[in-house]
C-alpha cells in the first residue's frame, strides 16, 4: 500500500485516479485526520505528498511524515508537496514572479528516468503562487524548469528516493502527466 496525504485540493482524487492508472495501489489520508504514528504503522510502501492550500508548514503532518520516510521510501511531492519537501533539504520558499493559477507553462527537464518518453520541451498546467529558491549546496538538483519565469518545476534528492514536481501532472492541462507519473510508479 502506498501513502496519499490529502492536503485538502480538488485535484487530490485525480491524482490518485491518475497514480491507480499508473499501477499504484493507494490509501488517501487527510493531513490532519492522521498521525505520524498512524501513518508509520501503515507500514507504506511509498509516500504522496498531494497539492493544497498554504504553506509547508500549515499542511499537517507532511513535513513530518518527509521527516521520518525520506530515508526509508520514494516519496512523490505534487505542488505543496514538492515545496515542502524542498523546505524539508533546506531550500527556501520564495514568491513566484507572478500568480501561476491556473497557467501554463512550457517547461524543460534533464532527461532523467522521471521524464522518459517526455518530449524536451512540454507543456505542463501550475497552480501556486510560492516557489522553491536557493538550492544552491544542497542536497537537491533541480531536474526542470519553466521556459517563461525560470522557476523550478522539478526536484530530485542526489541521494534518497525524493521527487518533487510543482506543477500538476495530473491536470488535462498537463502533456504527459500520466506518462510521468508511470515513470515514477515504475523507478523504484
Amino acid at each position: 500500500m502506498w501513502a496519499l496525504i490529502d492536503n485538502y485540493d480538488s485535484f487530490t482524487y485525480i491524482l490518485l485516479h491518475y497514480l491507480q492508472q499508473a499501477g499504484a495501489d493507494c490509501e488517501v489520508y487527510r493531513n490532519d485526520e492522521i498521525t505520524l504514528q498512524q501513518l508509520i504503522d501503515k507500514n507504506p510502501e511509498r509516500l504522496i505528498i498531494s497539492p493544497g492550500p498554504e504553506t509547508p508548514l500549515q499542511a499537517g503532518i507532511c513535513m513530518s511524515a518527509i521527516g521520518y520516510f525520506h530515508n526509508k521510501l520514494p516519496i512523490l511531492g505534487v505542488c505543496l508537496g514538492h515545496q515542502a519537501l524542498g523546505m524539508f533539504y533546506g531550500a527556501s520558499l520564495m514568491q513566484a514572479p507572478r500568480p501561476m493559477h491556473g497557467k501554463t507553462s512550457s517547461i524543460h527537464h534533464k532527461g532523467q528516468p522521471l521524464f522518459n518518453g517526455i518530449p524536451d520541451p512540454f507543456t505542463v498546467m501550475r497552480y501556486h503562487s510560492l516557489v522553491l529558491d536557493d538550492m544552491d549546496g544542497k542536497e537537491l538538483e533541480c531536474i526542470a524548469s519553466s521556459k517563461d519565469d525560470d522557476c523550478i518545476m522539478a526536484i530530485a534528492h542526489k541521494k534518497f528516493p525524493s521527487i518533487g514536481v510543482q506543477f500538476h501532472p495530473e491536470s488535462v492541462g498537463t502533456e504527459y502527466g500520466l506518462q510521468l507519473l508511470k515513470n515514477w510508479v515504475g523507478m523504484y
